[in-house]
């Protein structure tokens, strides 16, 4: 299993810092944290062995082997676990450190963000899986990614009107972070598909290498 964090980390923390957010940034990892914990002990419980935890600066993210046929039970057990923690800390404080208000927040804003239809988050990866069961693996490729890709263009358009009016930048910078998310799966999508392409011409061309 390999542990990685993203060192952009350190600059989300500046900017939060910068705009005086950096408290609301850490309580809200704490509870991606804990979302997170749910998508492992759910793949733990069917069997799936964990090949890499990483830290971004939008969450935490686990990579499963042989996931591809639990995908959708999976990815629903983070967001499970912000709405019930999101009603629990509706009656318990954890005050000095963290409010019932602040952590009722934090999670319906853990749980709404997560559950975009955007891959990859967990929102793109259930609707993935529910693609792909009705209409295939190809297919399911193509339409989650322009799903993807008009879902970005509006929370653009959101984070540019929260820069205008409201002044604050959270939801930009982090829209930022998602473009380079679908970017990078994007061109990944597309070294794959080259590859199954020209793997008779290449036999050293493997799909999983590149991920």
């Amino acid at each position: 299993m390999k542990l990685r964090i993203d060192l952009k980390i350190i600059i989300f923390m500046i900017i939060f810092g910068i705009t005086k957010q950096l408290r609301i940034y850490i309580i809200v990892m704490f509870f991606c944290f804990l979302h997170e914990l749910g998508h492992i002990i759910v793949g733990k419980i069917l069997g799936l062995k964990i090949e890499k935890i990483e830290m971004t600066p939008c969450g935490f993210s686990t990579a499963f082997s042989g996931a591809k046929k639990v995908d959708i039970i999976v990815a629903l057990a983070g967001p499970a676990v912000s709405f019930m923690l999101a009603i629990l800390f509706r009656y318990i404080e954890l005050e000095p450190y963290i409010g019932s208000e602040e952590a009722v927040y934090s999670n319906l804003l853990i749980l709404i963000f997560n559950l975009l239809p955007l891959y990859p988050l967990d929102g793109g990866r259930i609707l993935k899986g529910i693609l792909h069961i009705f209409l295939g693996k190809r297919k399911a490729e193509r339409y989650t990614n322009s799903i993807s890709f008009i879902i970005l263009i509006i929370l653009t358009f959101i984070a540019s009107i929260g820069i205008y009016y409201m002044e604050n930048i959270s939801i930009f910078v982090i829209t930022i972070f998602l473009w380079g998310l679908y970017l990078k799966q994007d061109k990944i999508n597309e070294m794959i598909t080259f590859c199954k392409t020209h793997k008779q011409l290449n036999p050293k061309c493997d799909s999983k290498s590149i991920i």
